[in-house]
């Protein structure tokens, strides 16, 4: 992909407006659509070397905890969404896995509901426990639209998988999902959304209390929802892709 991030004053406008996320490959493909007249094309590498020569670096992942697991959740639930990610009608599916966040000497969590038809986050919430009380609040974002959703495919762990969860999911109508034992393949969309917040907002601020956790996560959200490119959905975002009636395939992985 060609850019035209010889124009660094335009580059730097827009690194900014990505609160210093965006790398190379994003800011080339931003920049494409912004320049006219366009000024001299350079290529992605020459790219990376003019924001490396002004000081701008993207936001980029760090190694993660390995979890021990425990006992594993023998509950006798299909696996409705496996790992068909694509090809289906937007915000009907609804994925969701729990991460942690440090919240000044302690320990608070993030819940995302995310949608793998065109990884929107649809509902999130963030608090001190890793329970029930956590991710019903997600449920409660004002954007998303309970009446459409049709399935909720979580891990097996005891936060989802509850009676409280269970009462919520037959009020609503939806249907349950677990992903299969000893299969991390099945939750690849939560972790890599998980990755992306961690990389785009978790490791980049500091977080005194859970109610400045919760209104940081709210403006990321709204942030990586609006305007956050994916190169899987031809660079746009989430709800631009929604908007214009786009979705991933479903052999999308």
């Amino acid at each position: 992909m060609r850019c035209f991030l010889s124009d660094v004053p335009r580059g730097t406008t827009l690194y900014c407006a990505s609160k210093g996320r965006y790398g190379s490959r994003k800011m080339n493909a931003s920049l494409d659509g912004l320049a006219s007249p366009p000024p001299a094309a350079v290529s992605r590498r020459r790219a990376f070397h003019i924001m490396r020569g002004n000081g701008p670096v993207g936001a980029c992942g760090r190694k993660r905890f390995k979890v021990h697991p425990g006992a594993v959740n023998e509950a006798d639930v299909p696996n409705v969404v496996a790992r068909g990610f694509g090809g289906r009608a937007p915000r009907t599916h609804i994925c969701s896995d729990l991460t942690y966040v440090r919240v000044g000497a302690s320990w608070n969590y993030v819940c995302l509901l995310v949608d793998p038809c065109n990884r929107e986050i649809v509902g999130h919430s963030a608090g001190p426990r890793k329970d029930a009380r956590l991710v019903k609040p997600a449920f409660a974002t004002p954007s998303i639209p309970i009446p459409d959703i049709e399935v909720f495919r979580t891990g097996r762990g005891s936060e989802f998988d509850n009676a409280e969860i269970d009462l919520m999911l037959e009020v609503f109508g939806i249907e349950r999902s677990l992903s299969a034992k000893g299969c991390p393949y099945d939750n690849a969309v939560d972790e890599s959304t998980d990755r992306i917040l961690k990389a785009g907002l978790v490791h980049r601020e500091a977080f005194g209390t859970t109610r400045e956790l919760r209104a940081k996560l709210s403006d990321y959200v709204h942030w990586y929802d609006n305007f956050r490119i994916y190169s899987t959905l031809g660079y746009m975002s989430p709800i631009e892709s929604r908007e214009a009636g786009l979705s991933l395939p479903e052999s999308s992985k």
